[in-house]
């Protein structure tokens, strides 16, 4: 009796830690469903493969998903942008267990953290929390790129993109690559969503990923991450463990290319230019709105004035502008109709 009753604690435990877009139930047969030919055909026409490396971009404003193929060439190209269904929250980090949000940053993606059994038709996990989101102190668990079309902190597809999705990251791993890296931003990182954003107290992180961002623009390949000083920092030398908490070695700081430099810095450039012009609209639009307030009201105190007036001349009286029929002198009739 004691051994079944810890037999069923031991199982309600383990739905506990299931529960969540990541929960678990038998049967797998749809995760090993071959991939079709016409994917296989277009990846072809990539000058890719199912075997060749990948690696996943995510939109939260726009709500895409991009999956990128590396091209014999060794460049990546994208292959396919898929629609999100539903992604929880709003446009930030996930911070702590129950916010209902979706995480963002810069994730790596194992064989260990694929779900062929997810509730939600196929899964794999995100991987949060990372090395930056515990150096944060940050928590949650099961945060999925799932099916079913609906999220609770998750990122939600169509049962038919997650299936193709997934069969392109197990054939991925089949090739013999270990992992393949997802991307998780608010938006795309132009000088016109930056700016349309520029006052989200999230910006200091945002600016902090778009270093990645504008390191795979540049080189179309996914840059190598880590952290220190409780930063994400791109490019680290290979066979460095950087100190989350920590410095940042000096090595690190050095290691930005003149392009991504440049880049940054135009960028930087055109935010200004384009906060300045969105101040400069809406400036214009206040003073339109106060100048068109100014003048209803003006009109208004004209009426009220003219009515007033009126009012006046037979012996006011009722609402302002209104006039009473008893003090209106009589219309003389015509001559042939008069006594």
């Amino acid at each position: 009796m004691l051994r079944s009753i810890l037999v069923l604690g031991a199982g309600l435990a383990l739905a506990a830690t299931l529960a969540g877009c990541g929960g678990l139930r038998p049967g797998n047969a749809k995760a090993m469903a071959p991939l079709k030919q016409e994917t296989v055909s277009r990846l072809a026409g990539l000058g890719s493969s199912p075997a060749a490396p990948m690696m996943i971009r995510i939109f939260k404003e726009s709500s895409e998903l991009e999956v990128w193929k590396q091209a014999n060439s060794g460049a990546f190209k994208l292959f396919k942008t898929y629609q999100i269904c539903a992604w929880s929250g709003e446009l930030g980090p996930k911070v702590k267990e129950g916010d209902r949000q979706s995480p963002e940053g810069f994730y790596t993606i194992t064989p260990g953290l694929m779900n062929p059994n997810s509730n939600y038709y196929l899964a794999f996990n995100t991987g949060f929390p990372n090395k930056f989101d515990r150096a944060h102190g940050r928590t949650g668990s099961d945060l999925m790129v799932h099916g079913d079309c609906s999220s609770r902190g998750c990122y939600s597809m169509t049962d038919e993109s997650i299936a193709e999705i997934y069969a392109l990251a197990r054939e991925t791993f089949k090739g013999g690559n270990p992992s393949f890296q997802l991307q998780i931003f608010p938006f795309r990182m132009t000088a016109t969503n930056l700016a349309k954003h520029v006052e989200n107290p999230n910006m200091s992180f945002w600016k902090d990923i778009k270093e990645g961002y504008d390191r795979f623009e540049i080189s179309k390949a996914p840059p190598s991450w880590d952290v220190c000083n409780k930063e994400y920092v791109f490019g680290v030398p290979s066979g460095e463990t950087l100190d989350a908490l920590g410095s940042c070695p000096v090595t690190v700081a050095q290691n930005v290319p003149d392009s991504v430099k440049a880049k940054a810095a135009a960028d930087d450039a055109a935010v200004a230019k384009e906060v300045a012009s969105l101040a400069d609209k809406a400036a214009k639009a206040a003073a339109e709105a106060q100048k068109a307030a100014e003048t209803e009201a003006a009109a208004k105190a004209r009426g009220e004035a003219i009515g007033s007036f009126i009012g006046g001349l037979f012996g006011g009286g009722g609402a302002p502008g209104s006039i009473d029929p008893s003090k209106v002198p009589p219309v003389p009739l015509p001559r042939l109709h008069r006594a």
